[in-house]
């Protein structure tokens, strides 16, 4: 797919695309790239209250021209504010805008750990906040959520059996266990998917009634569930588990045979625990 040009069925491209599903009808008709407006009416039509931490309004405004300094003004800018920057014809922007849509009380427990995180650095009081920081933005640019009812094929994400899970235990993955991807930069790479692509996940032990539910109903759910995960138990980097993200059955057409599995360089073992000296 040409990533410049704008397509109304992008949705349609792969079921990576699945937390959008509810949302398709609201750009079927869109032949031209949604401005910021555009954005912000469908913000209206939610269910769900987008607020930040601080009780503001979430509000998708142009990106003025000019450098911006990083995340520090930001993420300090959507706490302060609600006005989140959003460059048009950029499918980047364009995603974060959506994940808004469909987990905002996660995306907004992600802008306050950025906020207050900065707060301390700028104080110089704890650097140790980074890492914290760091496992921010590595969730809000590449974060999938695990939703399982089964303990044994959790325990398999955890030991790099992928081989293992995803072919041998494929009837039960699809039954008992849903990738939800959250991180817009996975959004964005999935416009054009490779093998490579890898999620940051955070993994949820869910009730077998949980897959009954309806699609909004279990975006509802994890958001809630996430947004406390990231409030009281997000530290570091390494507490987010990496997987292979097109392994997932039906996720790309290749997948539909045992050797893709057999594919090392993508498929990698557990990483051998450094030998102390």
């Amino acid at each position: 797919m040409n990533v410049q040009q704008w397509n109304p069925d992008f949705i349609e491209l792969s079921p990576i695309f699945r937390p959008f599903l509810y949302l398709q009808s609201n750009f079927k008709n869109q032949q031209s790239w949604p401005e910021p407006d555009d954005l912000n009416k469908l913000c209206a039509l939610q269910s769900r209250e987008m607020l930040t931490r601080s009780g503001k309004p979430v509000s998708f405004v142009p990106q003025l021209p000019g450098k911006l300094d990083a995340e520090q003004r930001y993420e300090s800018g959507i706490y302060l504010t609600g006005q989140v920057p959003t460059r048009v014809k950029n499918w980047h922007d364009f995603f974060n805008a959506l994940v808004w849509q469909i987990f905002p009380h996660a995306k907004s427990a992600l802008n306050q750990l950025h906020y207050q995180a900065q707060l301390v650095e700028l104080s110089n009081q704890d650097r140790n906040r980074c890492k914290l920081r760091d496992a921010a933005t590595l969730f809000d640019e590449s974060g999938v959520i695990v939703a399982c009812s089964q303990a044994a094929l959790i325990q398999l994400i955890r030991d790099f059996e992928w081989k293992e899970l995803f072919w041998r235990q494929r009837k039960a993955v699809l039954s008992s266990m849903r990738f939800f991807v959250f991180g817009h930069g996975l959004y964005e790479k999935a416009l054009n998917p490779y093998a490579g692509m890898t999620g940051k996940t955070v993994i949820f032990n869910v009730p077998e009634a949980f897959f009954a539910q309806d699609l909004p109903a279990q975006l509802c759910a994890i958001d809630a569930m996430l947004e406390l995960y990231l409030l009281q138990t997000l530290s570091s980097s390494s507490d987010l588990v990496p997987v292979p993200l097109l392994g997932y059955p039906g996720w790309i057409g290749d997948n539909d045979s045992e050797v893709y599995y057999e594919n090392k360089q993508y498929f990698r073992d557990r990483p051998k625990p450094r030998q102390m000296r």
